[in-house]
């Protein structure tokens, strides 16, 4: 079946994210943790965790996606910021157990001038300062663009910062496919290719989630800019093969395309349709 959903937002609770995406035509969605922009996060609402999980058993939402705060960057050059990055993801992450069994998604980070291998280390320092081994949260490294100082634009990379964890069970991939097209990875119109590589060099049994996003640039541009599906360079075609493929259609896909709901149901509807 189908996991298909989108990003919608946190204010309201668990439980009305749920009804949300049920309302749409969806079964998972994406949220922030807090603020994308940083910030304190809102007390756990025990009730609400246990009203959502009921709702979600009941209607068919067997996964879901928490995204870290966009400012969260564990391979900054000021430790002061690399503290801050590893003391939010792990009061995430402690948070994600009230839900247990899911997943959490952050952008590596961007090394500023470190050099990748030194953002790399960094990354996986953080990882290893802040992972448990009770832990029932699946934490994923994203598949970035490669714009400025970006570290994980390239599939070795997110495979030097894996081989670096100590708990590599806990760790995972999400592929973005307006980042992987802005990075060079042809998806379009080599796709077995892609997909081929990112086994070898990765493993597709640590891809565990896809960003559903046509792009506003042509491949390799490394911009990371999103557009609606259909009306970009990867085009509802080339989005339709990525999650139809073999390998990938069992897992969840999350839209991040330029959207309000009414916007979010109608793609849901469009790849619902065609999907075979």
């Amino acid at each position: 079946m189908l996991k298909i959903g989108c990003h919608l937002s946190a204010s309201k609770g668990y439980a009305h994210m749920g009804r949300e995406i049920v309302s749409i035509g969806g079964n998972t969605f994406q949220f922030f943790t807090r603020n994308p922009r940083g910030g304190s996060a809102k007390a756990v609402d025990e009730k609400d965790c246990l009203a959502f999980r009921d709702y979600a058993a009941q209607n068919g939402i067997d996964i879901i996606l928490a995204h870290a705060p966009y400012t969260l960057n564990g391979c900054s050059k000021d430790e002061s910021i690399r503290d801050f990055a590893r003391r939010t993801m792990l009061d995430d992450l402690q948070r994600m157990e009230y839900v247990p069994g899911n997943l959490y998604n952050f952008h590596p980070g961007s090394h500023v001038g470190q050099g990748v291998d030194v953002g790399i280390e960094q990354i996986a320092d953080m990882l290893n300062a802040i992972l448990w081994p009770e832990m029932q949260t699946t934490v994923l490294l994203e598949t970035m663009a490669g714009k400025g100082s970006e570290v994980g634009s390239r599939f070795e990379e997110l495979r030097a910062i894996i081989d670096r964890v100590e708990l590599k069970d806990k760790v995972g991939i999400c592929m973005d496919t307006c980042h992987v097209n802005d990075a060079g990875y042809d998806i379009v119109n080599h796709l077995e290719d892609v997909l081929g590589e990112f086994d070898r060099v990765i493993g597709l049994d640590r891809l565990k989630a896809v960003h559903i996003n046509d792009s506003k640039n042509p491949l390799g541009a490394h911009k990371d800019r999103h557009e609606k599906i259909g009306l970009g360079y990867i085009g509802t075609e080339g989005i339709l093969g990525v999650m139809q493929h073999p390998a990938l259609r069992h897992l969840p896909f999350y839209l991040e395309t330029p959207n309000e709901l009414d916007g979010y149901q109608a793609e849901i509807a469009l790849l619902k349709e065609k999907w075979v």
